[in-house]
């Protein structure tokens, strides 16, 4: 007897299956840049980020318009490695003492530099001072003594990220000092950084300045990237709001310290990788090492790295 026939029953419906997604996570400061960006920012700042791409600089009287080629900048890198290796064994050799302050506004790339400028020497030899806010006690000692006790010994580069200029600048726009502590502070500045040199320190100072719409940008980047959300402080906050201020209190900084034994290099940093560069130049070419290749510490590019007169605010 053949069996009945039946119709074949569909499979049961079920949900498709999907992985669960992640919560997004909070932006730093709930979002401050970002409204500053969208609420506050002027609207010419706010149109150069919009309608730029990638690469695009965004200071229009910077040299370039558009960011070094990365395979321009490592051929070019690779040689300036190889020249402070060589830097480091005469510093290690001769006993010299090596003092370079990186100064600048924020996002202007001083910690990407200074990565640069030590990846392949020794620790030992060379080390960066990146000093906090100070302490009680050192609230109350003369202002530059926290300093002094980084200074080099013989055989040693320091790198500041960041230094004394912080009463300069910083300290005068958040109003962390007095006019009189600062106007103290200049008034004995020069003969402190002339001492320095009167001691055999090897001294270079470098500031490294960014356009308003590019540290805005680099903010941005930050405000959004996990890995750099730790870059960003209060400080960096409260300071989008103070561009004038900082402006003004740069340019009483350069007018009080900018001297010929000790001379500010401003670097135009709108291109990091051009800024790297031209700052690692700056200092190798100042300074007499044994083994010298002049190709490679070559002058730096005077058409973003030249005295405060390059500086554009």
């Amino acid at each position: 007897m053949t069996p009945p026939t039946t119709e074949p029953q569909p499979a049961p419906q079920t949900e498709p299956q999907t992985e669960p997604q992640p919560e997004p996570q909070p932006l730093p400061f709930d979002g401050a840049i970002s409204a500053f960006y969208r609420d506050q920012a002027p609207e010419e700042i706010r149109a150069a980020i919009a309608g730029a791409g990638k690469k695009d600089i965004l200071s229009p009287d910077y040299a370039y318009a558009k960011r070094m080629s990365k395979s321009a900048y490592e051929t070019t890198m690779a040689a300036l490695q190889r020249e402070l290796v060589r830097l480091q064994a005469d510093v290690k050799a001769t006993g010299k003492r090596v003092v370079v302050v990186f100064e600048g506004r924020d996002a202007a790339g001083k910690g990407g530099t200074i990565k640069r400028f030590r990846e392949n020497l020794n620790p030992r030899v060379a080390r960066v001072v990146a000093l906090s806010k100070p302490s009680e006690r050192e609230q109350g000692q003369w202002y530059f003594q926290r300093y002094i006790d980084h200074l080099p010994t013989a055989g040693e580069i320091v790198l500041f990220d960041r230094s004394w200029y912080n009463r300069g600048v910083v300290e005068k726009v958040f109003g962390f000092c007095t006019d009189d502590q600062r106007a103290r502070f200049f008034d004995q500045l020069p003969a402190f950084e002339k001492m320095l040199i009167d001691e055999g320190f090897h001294f270079v100072k470098i500031w490294l300045n960014v356009g308003r719409a590019e540290q805005l940008r680099r903010f941005l980047a930050r405000e959004r990237d996990p890995l750099k959300q730790w870059k960003l402080s209060w400080i960096d906050v409260e300071g989008l709001k103070k561009w004038d201020a900082y402006t003004q209190a740069i340019r009483e900084t350069f007018a009080r310290s900018h001297s010929p034994h000790a001379p500010w290099w401003v670097v135009r940093a709108d291109d990091k990788y051009r800024a790297r560069i031209a700052a690692i130049q700056t200092v190798l070419h100042g300074i007499n090492y044994a083994g010298k290749n002049g190709n490679a510490a070559a002058p730096p590019d005077a058409s973003i790295c030249a005295g405060p007169d390059l500086w554009n605010g």
